[in-house]
Parts: structure tokens; sequence; C-alpha cells
């Protein structure tokens, strides 16, 4: 896994807005040094009132040095008293103070207005780059994790980037730049006096650090508790029927209120933490505060200060604290979105294992034979390894009908898997045409390999685009005469809307045989020259499970099938069955040449037929 900090490339992606964030640091830049020049017009009225100085007979030159630049103020300021009178010069003044607010406020809109791409952009990119990641990890990948924490990965780890990092970069951009523009004015009024503010940092910046890594791991605990959650939310709504059917209702809802109240209690930690650096930054400051009022009090009753210029060290002082109170708070949102953040890069850098060489070639049709050759495959979890497959060797001509049967765990749907690389083996090689499948670019693997299983996947959407998934334009004509050979044209021609009726979420609004020859339909509208078909009617009733098989043996005509089946009497006719064992082939050949042998595959005839 990349060791990278994961907020640092969280904001790897703004290389993609160089015009927008550079635009965004001018404008706030802008809107700090007008926000500066209205407070430093205080001076100026506090002059005209009091007259508490004595301006220089002769202009100085600009400079900013603290001595020659108050000077060069002060002569100005009694020159435009003396040409225009108090009330004028103050009106001078006035309209000086509402130009600056109004530049000010106007520079800050600029600067939001050019920083929402950049927050939206961002998310928008993590996003796609998630689903990227989703679409393309094996399925072993999702066997050992939970779906619901991947949902709240997703969901709720995004949003909490959103809020607690992307949101912070005005803070990030603005509130630095406002600390070192006001830190450089107080330094040039007074450096012994902002010293003084220096000495309280120290201090701060431990405790500060401190709550901000109590922050990131309880922050990230408190996200795997909010996977929990959705884990429990998503594990109730698939097995509701159950549930009730066993009235574990009460069980299940103690269950889910335990798992609530672990979350409730780590995210209370989470908020306490996080709202203790704000108060913390502002006692701090306060501190450092009535020091500087002590000692410039003493520097103003000394003659070492003038009167205005400490009122403006004061005031910008106590401008400086909000803006450091904001970068304290950015930082511990910082620090809980790294939870986040390194939960969702924990899928973005997941290993991809079924990984596509740079040569791949394109597999053009099927002409020969499948091989699989001493095959062998184990299952990963907790870093134990799991045999599933040892030392399997199978030969599928082109034409063939291949039957896998064996009892439950035998390894039959891994040893289909393997063929569109859903899987890798662990050792061995499977080969089509002669050439290993790792060789061929997997689009075009996949392209030739026909799925039909017994947990036929529709989505919510139509029933052309159920059929046509995968595929772009494609005539209504080609998709009823899939949908005819699939035995599903009659029933499709019924619904409300025809091809365009919806099916419901997962297809509810259909029966299991109709789900099952909508697959079908699917499958025989790619015409592809290998199928895999597992299980595919195990699912239905006696009448459904006839009409699906007479959709399947339309589906067969013509193409290399491989069967996984449970009820035996559905492949009888098969070129070859392959009976499988504890991961091994223990026999293989035709329906009557195994019921001969009076072996595994005559014992599970026989309790099928009793």
């Amino acid at each position: 896994m990349n060791k990278h900090n994961p907020i640092v490339r969280v904001f790897r992606y703004l290389r993609f807005y160089p015009l927008e964030i550079t635009l965004n640091v001018v404008f706030n830049l802008l809107s700090v040094l007008f926000n500066l020049l209205s407070f430093a017009l205080i001076v100026p009225v506090i002059e005209l009132f009091f007259g508490t100085s004595t301006p220089p007979e002769v202009p100085p030159a600009f400079s900013l040095d603290r001595s020659t630049l108050t000077d060069w103020a002060m002569y100005h300021i009694y020159l435009c008293k003396d040409q225009f009178g108090i009330w004028n010069s103050l009106f001078i003044f006035a309209g000086a103070y509402l130009a600056c607010v109004l530049l000010y406020d106007l520079s800050r809109y600029l600067g939001l207005f050019f920083l929402s791409p950049i927050r939206n952009g961002v998310l928008e990119r993590l996003r796609n780059d998630i689903y990227h990641k989703i679409t393309i990890l094996p399925i072993s990948y999702f066997a050992g994790h939970r779906k619901g924490d991947l949902i709240s990965r997703m969901s709720a780890d995004l949003a909490d980037i959103e809020w607690s990092v992307v949101s912070m970069l005005q803070s990030l951009v603005k509130d630095p730049i406002n600390v070192i523009v006001f830190a450089a004015s107080l330094v040039i009024i007074s450096p012994r006096l902002f010293l003084t503010f220096l000495l309280v940092l120290p201090p701060a910046v431990w405790l500060i650090g401190r709550i901000g890594k109590s922050l990131k791991r309880n922050s990230y605990k408190g996200q795997e508790r909010l996977g929990q959650l959705m884990s429990n939310y998503k594990e109730t709504l698939d097995n509701l029927e159950v549930i009730k059917a066993y009235r574990r209702e009460r069980q299940r809802q103690q269950r889910f209120e335990q798992v609530n109240d672990n979350y409730s209690r780590r995210m209370l930690r989470v908020a306490r933490r996080r709202e203790a650096g704000s108060p913390l930054s502002e006692v701090l400051g306060t501190i450092g505060l009535g020091f500087i009022l002590i000692l410039g009090g003493n520097a103003v009753m000394g003659g070492q200060l003038q009167a205005s210029i400490f009122i403006l060290f004061v005031i910008l002082f106590a401008r400086l604290i909000p803006p450091v109170q904001a970068i304290v708070k950015a930082y511990a949102s910082l620090q809980k979105g790294s939870a986040s953040a390194r939960r969702i890069f924990e899928i973005i850098d997941a290993d991809e294992r079924i990984v596509e060489k740079p040569d791949a070639v394109t597999m053009e049709g099927f002409h020969s034979e499948i091989r699989y050759e001493n095959i062998s495959f184990s299952y990963d979890e907790n870093n134990v390894s799991h045999p599933v497959l040892s030392n399997v060797n199978l030969t599928i001509p082109k034409g063939m009908k291949v039957a896998i049967v064996g009892p439950s765990g035998a390894g039959k749907t891994t040893l289909a898997d393997l063929l569109p690389r859903f899987y890798d083996p662990t050792s061995g090689h499977i080969t089509i045409d002669g050439r290993d499948i790792r060789d061929l670019n997997i689009d075009s693997l996949r392209r030739n390999i026909g799925v039909v299983s017994q947990n036929c996947i529709l989505f919510n959407d139509s029933v052309y685009n159920n059929i046509t998934f995968g595929l772009e334009d494609i005539p209504l004509d080609k998709v009823r005469d899939a949908a005819r050979l699939a035995g599903a044209d009659d029933f499709i021609s019924q619904m409300p809307d025809g091809y365009d009726s919806p099916v419901g979420d997962h297809g509810s609004a259909l029966s299991g045989g109709q789900r099952q020859r909508i697959s079908i339909a699917r499958a025989i509208l790619r015409n592809p020259p290998i199928l895999l078909l597992d299980e595919a009617t195990s699912a239905l009733d006696t009448a459904s499970q006839q009409a699906v098989q007479q959709s399947l043996d339309n589906l067969m005509q013509g193409r290399t099938t491989i069967v996984i089946a449970h009820r035996l009497s559905t492949i009888s006719n098969a070129d070859i069955i392959v009976v499988l064992d504890h991961g091994r082939i223990v026999e293989q050949g035709t329906h009557s040449q195994l019921l001969d042998l009076h072996g595994t595959y005559a014992e599970l005839v026989s309790m099928q037929n009793l």
C-alpha cells in the first residue's frame, strides 16, 4: 500500500486545477490586504480627533521601517487635515474605509467562487477513482470485505473528506495568508511586543499536536464502527424475511443498538477533542494579549510608542487570533479527515491481482480447445491459505458440452470462474487455443465467454437495457429474437411497456423463471462461443425449470459449454461429465460410463433418485 500521507494524496488532486488555485490565492491575498488596510485607516481617525502626535515638517521617504513608515503616515494625515479640515478629512478616510471593505468582500467572494470548482472537482475525481477500482478489483477481494463497510467508505468517508478536508481549502489558503500578513505588520509596528506573543506558541503547538494525534486515532476507529453499522443495516435489509420467520427481531435490534452505541461513544470522543482546539488557541491568545497590553501600555506611557500605533497593534493582534483559531480548527478537521482518507485509499491501493499484461493479445474467437493444466487454487483469508483446487487437469474440445458435478464445496464454481479470470490460479495455467489466458486481453477474453448463474443479476432498469447490457445500439428486432430463443418474448410483450418496462430492484417485478430467461436472452444476444452455466436452474420450481432448460438448450446449440449442476438429470446427455471431490477430479466420462464405475457419480445419482 502507498505509504504517503492520505491528506497529501487528497491534495494531489489539486494539480488538475492550476488556474482556479492561482486565482483563489490571488483573491485571498487581495482580501487580506484590503482587510489590513481598512484597519490601518483607524489611525488617521484617531489622529484627526485627538492629535496625539507631532508630524515631521519635511515628508520622509516611504519605507517599511517602522519609524520611517510612522512619520510618513503622520505627515500625510496632518497634511490632509490642514488642507481639507477635520470633517472633510474624516469623510475622505471614511470613504476610503468603505472602499476597502467593499473590495475585501468582493475579493473574498471571488476567492470562494474559484474554490467551488476545486472542491467539487476533487470529490468527483475521488468518486471516479473509487468506482473504477471497485469495478476492476477481483471478486476474491469482496469475499473478504463486508459490503456495508465498503458502502460506508464510498459514502460516509467521502462525505467526511468533503467537509473535513476539501471544505478547509479556503481556510488553508486564506488564514495562513492572514496570519503571515498580520504578523508581518505587527513585527513592523513593534517587534518587541510581537515577541511576547511568540512566547505562548510552543505550548500551544504541543497541545494542539497531542489533540490532533488523538483525533486521528479516534476518527479512524469511529469510521470503522460506522462501517459495522452500515453492514448491520445491509445485512438486515437483505435477510428481513429470515429475521421475521425466526422471530429474531429483538436479537437483531439489541445487536444493532450495541454497535450504534459503540459508534456514538467513539464519535463523542472525536467531537470533544475536535472542539478543544479552538478554545485552547483563544485562551493562549488572550494570555498573549494581556502581556501585550501591559508592555505596550508601559511603552506608550514612556513615550516609546505612539498611542494610535499601539491601538492599531492591539486591533491587528485581536484580528490575528480568529485566523489562528481557524487554522487550529482546520488542523483538527484535517486529522479527522485523514482517517477517512486513509480508508478511501485502502480501496484505491488494494492489490488488483488480476492484472493484464502490457502486451496482452486480443482473443479473436475460439477455434480448438480449452485446457486446464495442473491447476491449483487457494483462498487467502486472514493470512491463512484455504486450498480449493489441487492439480486439476482437464481438456475441453470446441463444441463439447462438459458438466462439472460433485458435492458442495468440491470447487466446481471456482473451476469455472478461473476461465474468465474472475480469479487467477495459484499454480498451473489455463490455455485457449494453446495460448495462456493471462496473455490475453481481459475484455476480449470475457467477450468470448457468456455466463448464466443461479443468482441471475438484473439491474433496476428496463427489460431492453438488461438484455443489451454490455452492448450498444442494438436494434429491438435482434433483442426480440434473442428473447424468443430464451422463451422470454411472450411474457415481456405482455408487460405494460413491453421491452421498456422496468424490472424493479434486482428484478423484483419478475418471477424467478422470468429473471433467468432474461439472463439467458442476454447471453444469446452476445453470441459468445463459450458458455458457463452455473446452477442455472437450481433455484427454480419444476415447471419453471423445464421452461428455462428448453431456453438453455437453445442457448447451448453450437457452443462450447461448461455446465455446473446439482440436478444431475439435466446433464445426463453431456459429452463429458467431470466429478470433483475435495478439489480433485476423481471421475471423468459419459453418464453411462460413470454409472458403470459405481463410484462417486453413481452414488450422487442414486441419492437424487431416492
